[in-house]
């Protein structure tokens, strides 16, 4: 339980492509019996031709509807609008990115998997064929089969699109590594995660919010309380 004399921030839970806040579900649950308030978001890209920076703004305008302090947890493309939005937010205190893109300006999800941009930037991206295996691979397969049922196209443009700004040059920031992860691969994570001031790890697949919420939610407790390291770019 945290000390409820010290003040602690708000969790914001930011999804990934193809996914919504309802994959926070779990950990909300852990987090909550532990003395924590936690927020999500709906990022526009998922379902409909919105990209970065309309997430970004998303992000933005839940942001606005908190008081506080806000230490926001980003899962995988989330980690994308999110640095975009940190940028211009007062109250974020640290972000977490859970197996996520920390990208830098001028960089896009394409672009740091060195992908070719699409020719009809305005598409869908279907759900992947091989979602089960790269999302849930470590689920029983009537979760993961719940869990695919939810899932809903993405922006095309959402990939595509690269950052203006890059909030953890200024904003302490941890990363998450997910050992196991089928989706965004381990050895990425590590370089990503070397713009983070503090690494962690879990034995997880993509989606530890589902496999180990329990587990994730301990993480996320225990960075949101340390004292913030700070930045070294």
């Amino acid at each position: 339980m945290i000390d409820s004399d010290i003040p602690s921030p708000t969790l914001l839970l930011v999804h990934g492509a193809w996914h919504g806040s309802w994959c926070w579900d779990k950990p909300r649950e852990a987090l909550r019996a532990a003395g924590w308030s936690t927020r999500t978001v709906d990022l526009p890209s998922a379902g409909r031709d919105c990209g970065v920076h309309e997430d970004a703004q998303a992000v933005l305008e839940e942001l606005g509807r908190i008081d506080g302090p806000v230490v926001i947890v980003a899962h995988s493309y989330g980690g994308i609008p999110v640095t975009q939005a940190a940028a211009k937010a007062a109250d974020v205190v640290r972000i977490i990115y859970l197996a996520a893109y920390q990208l830098d300006a001028d960089e896009s999800l394409l672009g740091f998997h060195r992908a070719p941009l699409p020719e009809e930037p305005h598409d869908l991206q279907p759900v992947p064929d091989d979602s089960l295996a790269m999302f849930y691979g470590d689920l029983p397969d009537a979760e993961a089969q719940a869990a695919l049922r939810r899932l809903v196209p993405q922006s095309t443009r959402s990939f595509g699109e690269p950052l203006t700004q890059a909030a953890w040059h200024t904003v302490p920031s941890a990363y998450i590594v997910c050992a196991h992860d089928q989706a965004l691969p381990p050895h990425d994570q590590e370089t990503l995660a070397t713009r983070s001031g503090e690494v962690h790890r879990l034995a997880s697949g993509h989606s530890p919010f589902l496999s180990m919420p329990d587990e994730l939610a301990a993480v996320l407790a225990k960075i949101a309380l340390e004292p913030a390291v700070r930045p070294q770019h």
